[in-house]
């Protein structure tokens, strides 16, 4: 084959010299813009994981890349003056400038054509298309070629928040890769740095917008900003100066990371590499290892399948996971870099922590594996905070105080509906139910949403609490539950609005009934879906009603032995009516601003709260995220209602999202809905209980020790395994979980099979 690589970065040298590994007979020229021995980067990071990917594709470049690198195994976290170092994070480092000469060196070994300060302006390409058989774009970032062909690869590109620079120092940090946290007179500004080679270290600077342009860095020279950067942190330089190779940049060399996806990769002759194909920010370091791996995957795939298109389809599918995989990972790092000043006046320990698992790439155990010693302390801080001094427990069994309710741990039963009444009343299968979740070790149990009303249940089989037999039924369970286990219960009681009338949730969710409808409310005539029942728009005379509905169920709650109160004002059922743009039309004073549009659940809310004990906790459940951008609620607007509610003496929220709209598209993956509950903890100090896709126990303790939530709720691990406290316990070889009497033998043989890494199947 005939082969241009367009970009001599790593990856269009890499995959030249993998190409000719494979093959001798190939014609292949690199086309670069710049200089040998320019570039524009400092240090770069890989593992020890890609080294022997690359030791096995090439060994003679894998073994002098290797003579050069850098090794370090902890990351330290300066930060409120306290310098916080952790171990076994495993990385290693090579300068830039030397990875791109060594691999120059070993392309012209293998006979690829080196052109330089050669440059290929966009009509050139379509030239280079007719002339080379393969053309590989790995030209950057700001790639022409998939700025020619965008209707092919159809980029999307998102710029992000923070700005940052990209500088280096003789200073050594080669102990660490440190991050540096320094409160300025215009706001944080933070480093990233880390070793490459004997004397140098890459000092990655970065802000946010708003302390950038306070500082006046747009307006600044190159030299002025770095000297300004040098004064930020100066007690970490040691008297060494920071440096720029952006010689090619007028101004002060500051940019916004763009993080780069493209829907296809390849079109006609034309395939693309590295970050014209993709970009993983900064802060996870790892672009240039999927460069060198895509390199190598590509090679492979011209060489095994039957023709060219089939070899680019083959690595697209490959390394469109990976990659998305990585920017996931990316993503969730750089969001936490542009939201970290909600995090700075954490503790020291919860911050490093916080900053450690950011990616969510790093779990609460993955830690133990990395440094047993650093996270065991750090356990013992978050048990201490917890008022269980002495202990080194993980987080999710830590004790936790609201008012006067006391729990055993922070897991929570989340409410999950059974659709089991009869009438409104719970029966046998309800006790059951959450009787044998209350032995399995959660210390707080949540019932299902527990109606008002009659015309408030979601379908025929919600329970109620609107009359005395529904009283004396959760009574029973209440008393069960106290004289039998540590677990608390709470109430959580609703309405279902325009959600209303319809069917089981196992025969069509959120479908009306058959027959026998009864007529629903909302804020507005504003039906669930076109084949639902348009509700009629609540009257003052409704509102008093329903208001007083909720009082009485709260009244009942309270005489049946409840230890805890939820309001449901999320998942488009009544009150989430008003609460949402997208079902409140409403033109009075309970429509319009989100101030009208809170009006009538705070009254609700303040009503229930007058009638419930004061010793007792108050929850309200919300949808942070209506998942349909600016029409909605917004995670922006869910801080916003949080602060209404501690104003209303709510105690907690349970910060769920979604479920108000047929439109709505959720982005889902593990925690999905954590950082709506970490944004309005951290933002407003209020209490937050963390939902959604939440089934182990490394995602409950990382949730709690990096501060995202302080209980976390599991619903359909609880539906699979009524035990799942107890079982995780055992799995993290927790041995004081308080089993019933009855059952210690079972505890004692799960232990011991834990112990030697078996389960029960």
């Amino acid at each position: 084959m005939r082969i241009a690589c367009l970009g001599g970065g790593p990856a269009g040298l890499y995959f030249a010299i993998s190409m000719k590994r494979r093959d001798p007979s190939h014609e292949i020229v690199v086309i670069e813009r710049n200089r040998p021995d320019d570039t524009f980067g400092w240090g770069v990071v890989l593992s020890d994981e890609t080294l022997d990917n690359l030791a096995a594709n090439d060994a003679e470049s894998a073994a002098r890349i290797r003579e050069h690198f850098a090794y370090w195994d902890d990351i330290a976290v300066i930060h409120d003056g306290v310098r916080t170092v952790s171990t076994g994070h495993g990385f290693c480092g090579i300068g830039r400038h030397r990875l791109l000469l060594l691999l120059q060196q070993r392309a012209r070994e293998l006979g690829v054509e080196l052109r330089f300060e050669t440059d290929v302006p966009e009509e050139r390409i379509d030239e280079l298309r007719r002339e080379f058989d393969l053309v590989l774009a790995a030209d950057g970032l700001n790639s022409r070629t998939r700025q020619r062909y965008a209707e092919h690869f159809e980029p999307d590109i998102e710029v992000r928040a923070c700005k940052f620079v990209w500088l280096g120092t003789h200073q050594t940090f080669d102990d660490a890769f440190t991050f540096i946290f320094e409160k300025t007179e215009h706001g944080w500004v933070w480093a990233h740095a880390y070793q490459f080679d004997a004397d140098t270290a890459t000092f990655i600077v970065e802000c946010s917008e708003p302390t950038w342009r306070a500082f006046g860095f747009g307006e600044m020279s190159k030299e002025e900003s770095i000297a300004t950067c040098e004064r930020i942190f100066a007690r970490h330089l040691g008297g060494h100066a920071l440096m720029s190779n952006a010689h090619h940049i007028r101004g002060s060399a500051w940019i916004n990371f763009p993080r780069v996806l493209c829907a296809r990769w390849s079109f006609d002759n034309v395939v693309l590499m590295g970050d014209a194909a993709a970009t993983a920010h900064f802060s996870i370091g790892s672009g240039t290892k999927l460069a060198l791996e895509s390199a190598i995957a590509l090679a492979d795939y011209l060489h095994s399948e039957p023709d060219m298109a089939s070899a680019f389809a083959r690595y697209e599918e490959e390394r469109r996971l990976e990659v998305l995989r990585l920017q996931s990972a990316a993503r969730n790092s750089t969001e936490w870099f542009e939201q970290v000043e909600r995090y700075l006046d954490l503790d020291p320990v919860q911050f490093n922590y916080s900053l450690l698992t950011r990616s969510q790439r790093i779990s609460h155990e993955n830690l133990r594996l990395r440094d047993p010693a650093w996270l065991e302390s750090a356990e013992r801080w978050f048990q201490a905070q917890a008022g269980n001094e002495g202990s080194a427990r993980a987080p999710m069994f830590a004790p936790y105080r609201l008012r006067d309710m006391q729990l055993v741990n922070r897991v929570v039963v989340s409410p999950m509906a059974q659709y089991k009444a009869v009438d409104g009343s719970p029966t046998d299968w309800h006790f059951v139910h959450y009787a044998e979740r209350a032995k399995g070790g959660a210390g707080l149990v949540y019932t299902e949403m527990t109606c008002v009303s009659p015309e408030g249940r979601i379908t025929p089989g919600c329970p109620g609490l609107y009359a005395p037999e529904h009283e004396a039924a959760w009574k029973r369970l209440c008393d069960f539950v106290h004289a039998e286990t540590p677990a608390r219960l709470c109430a959580q009681i609703g309405h279902s609005g325009p959600k209303g009338s319809t069917q089981l949730g196992w025969q069509e969710m959120d479908a009306p009934l058959a027959e026998g409808n009864w007529p629903i409310l909302a804020a507005s005539a504003v039906p669930w879906s076109p084949r639902n029942q348009v509700p009629r728009p609540m009257t003052r005379a409704d509102m008093d009603r329903v208001r007083d509905e909720f009082v009485a169920a709260a009244q009942m709650a309270e005489r049946a032995g409840f230890d805890m109160l939820e309001v449901h004002a999320a998942h488009g059922y009544l009150l989430s009516s008003f609460i949402t743009p997208l079902t409140n039309r409403r033109d009075d004073e309970y429509g319009g601003s989100l101030t009208n549009r809170m009006r009538y659940p705070l009254e609700v809310i303040r009503a229930v709260r007058q009638v419930w004990p004061a010793h007792k906790p108050l929850s309200v459940r919300i949808s942070a995220n209506d998942w349909v951008g600016d029409e909605g609620v917004t995670p922006d607007e869910a801080v916003e209602i949080a602060r209404l509610l501690q104003a209303a003496e709510v105690d907690i929220v349970d910060v769920s999202a979604g479920q108000t709209s047929t439109r709505a598209r959720p982005v889902y993956g593990r925690m999905f809905q954590t950082p709506f509950s970490d944004r309005i903890r951290n933002e407003t100090g209020m209490a937050t209980m963390a939902v959604g896709n939440i089934y182990q126990a490394d995602h409950v303790n990382s949730i709690l020790m990096a501060g995202r939530a302080d209980l976390v709720c599991l619903a359909r691990p609880h539906l699979a395994d009524p035990y799942w406290t107890l079982h995780a316990a055992a799995g993290i070889q927790d041995r004081e979980c308080d089993w019933p009497a009855p059952y210690r033998a079972g505890r004692d043989q799960l232990q011991r099979l834990a112990e030697r890494g078996e389960g029960w199947v």
